[in-house]
């Protein structure tokens, strides 16, 4: 499509500053003003505002791996990954027994990775390879093999946000303003075809040729992607450690389990993170249905709540096995991280397939952020249609999946209860603390 002259992105999160700064730079005539719901950027309950990402080219699928390779040198060797933004410390791919969708994963992930960077990847066909590795894990841990990617690491989220904030600021091309939508508008109210613009909570309308919805789990409010995606809170949690448990634990590789969905990425300022990729949690909420009439019921994210009693027990029980002597160390901070699943994973980045005026960049089911520094490339060149024909396959507009066909993404990485309910699940914490009073 040809980029108009005025353009709204509306979140201010890893999807759409990328976006804001691919677009200011590529097309510097154009007007862009980019909408944040809140008032800082890092959006303290954004899905990226934490310590720790993992930057990985480790997929079973080529056209990921591939992409990631590319995002992966530009945070080895520009200032994306300077000043502690990006951590080369390697990533081990593990599976337990008796788990052959997690090891088939797992190995395609090895091959697809080898023929990228064959000297920095080693084969771990056993357990004692693993734990050669990844030498501070307890000899409880199950596993049965896997391999590791010592040219993969981490990064520091939250300092990454701030710094494309930052770069944006410098360069002076964005405008930025602060409102929650609300719904979108239309040209004529009964003809909902041409989008127009935002309303905001607050009454506010903000009007544009092109509106990019760059917002996350929130999406589903102002799009119908009922069968397309769902919004699941994933489980994370910190661990006050000691001086000399971070000397030992910082330099070895993240260690992610696709079986359980575990990973442990290694310490920074004596907190230990442990966090799950898995199914993860829905919090049904009935909404209007977007450009349509009557309503729906679909899972939007609620801010600010702990994790469950279940996902706090199935920390206990990983770190009984990777570190026994954590396990019952008490969480100084947990949190639910909101993801935007698709059914394979694959994120949303394509013009609405009914609303003209309408982009959609979102869809990314817990894996976007490592696309950091190359993402907005992309959705820009999917903005002109001349995106490779993989990605654009790949991110086309999905076909919508039944309630039946569709519980949650099923790429051979996700593990865990599918169906869990958050607040049926904080509920059991409530009813334990009044149960301990008793």
């Amino acid at each position: 499509m040809a980029i108009p002259k005025n353009a709204l992105i509306v979140g201010g999160g890893v999807f759409g500053l990328s976006t804001a700064l691919s677009l200011s730079r590529r097309h510097p005539e154009t007007q862009i003003t980019l909408l944040e719901a809140s008032p800082t950027i890092p959006n303290p309950h954004g899905s990226s505002v934490d310590s720790s990402r993992i930057v990985r080219a480790d997929y079973a699928n080529p056209a990921y791996t591939k992409l990631a390779a590319a995002a992966i040198d530009l945070w080895r060797n520009t200032e994306w990954g300077n000043e502690g933004r990006y951590t080369q410390n390697g990533l081990a791919l593990v599976y337990p027994d008796g788990r052959p969708i997690a090891k088939d994963y797992t190995m395609k992930s090895y091959d697809n990775v080898k023929q990228l960077d064959e000297k920095n990847v080693e084969l771990l066909p056993t357990k004692s390879d693993v734990l050669r590795v990844a030498p501070a894990y307890g000899k409880e841990f199950n596993v049965a093999g896997g391999y590791v990617n010592w040219g993969s690491g981490w990064s520091d989220a939250e300092a990454s946000v701030r710094y494309a904030k930052k770069l944006l600021d410098e360069e002076g091309k964005v405008a930025f303003k602060t409102g929650e939508v609300e719904k979108l508008l239309f040209e004529d109210h009964r003809d909902q075809s041409k989008v127009t613009g935002v309303a905001l909570t607050n009454g506010n309308t903000i009007t544009a040729d092109l509106v990019i919805l760059a917002t996350g789990a929130w999406t589903a409010k102002l799009v119908d992607l009922r069968g397309r995606a769902v919004s699941t809170g994933q489980a994370l949690a910190y661990i006050r450690i000691s001086d000399e448990e971070q000397k030992r634990l910082e330099h070895m590789p993240t260690v992610l389990n696709f079986a359980t969905g575990i990973f442990i990425i290694p310490p920074r300022n004596n907190l230990l993170k442990i966090a799950r990729h898995a199914y993860g949690y829905q919090n049904p909420k009935t909404v209007p249905v977007p450009g349509g009439n009557g309503s729906m019921q679909i899972s939007l994210p609620e801010n600010g709540v702990p994790v469950p009693p279940e996902g706090q027990e199935t920390f206990r029980s990983a770190l009984r096995q990777f570190l026994p002597s954590f396990a019952e160390r008490p969480f100084v901070n947990t949190r639910v991280c909101w993801y935007t699943d698709t059914p394979k994973a694959d994120f949303i980045v394509t013009p609405h397939p009914t609303f003209n005026g309408l982009f959609l960049a979102t869809g990314g089911s817990g894996h976007a952020y490592k696309f950091f520094p190359i993402l907005g490339d992309k959705v820009v060149d999917a903005l002109e249609g001349t995106l490779e024909a993989d990605l654009r396959e790949l991110w086309k507009w999905p076909e919508a999946k039944s309630k039946d066909e569709f519980e949650g993404t099923e790429d051979g990485s996700r593990s865990g209860t599918k169906g869990l309910l958050l607040m049926e699940e904080l509920a059991k914490m409530q009813k334990n603390r009044q149960g301990s009073v008793l």
